[in-house]
């Protein structure tokens, strides 16, 4: 009798050890599993900044772009007021010189 209830307590430790493997299998599974949901959550959030930084830089460069062809308009506006000013001088200086009623 005594033999069959060590035999017993040992099928019965036996089962426990079992048991706690499985646990603990299990257990690294459901972590294995949320470090992957985790990560592929970061890489997701990684995604989505990357997206936002390329749109920003996008924006910069249209920007920059926009901004060099006003600066190139407003440098031919410059031009062509400098030249209807010349034109204008010109055009007082000749009207000048032909009035009779200017003395020179």
């Amino acid at each position: 009798m005594v033999i069959g209830l060590i035999i017993a307590a040992c099928v019965v430790a036996v089962l426990i050890v079992i048991g706690i493997v499985i646990a603990s299998r299990k257990h690294a599974a459901q972590r294995t599993a949320d470090a992957r949901a985790e990560a592929a959550q970061a890489r997701d959030q990684a995604d989505t900044h990357e997206l936002k930084a390329r749109q920003h830089a996008a924006e910069a460069d249209e920007r920059a772009a926009r901004s060099r062809r006003e600066q190139a308009v407003a440098e031919q506006q410059s031009r062509s007021a400098q030249q209807s000013r010349s034109v204008a001088q010109d055009l007082r200086s000749r009207a000048d010189d032909i009035d009779p009623d200017i003395e020179e």
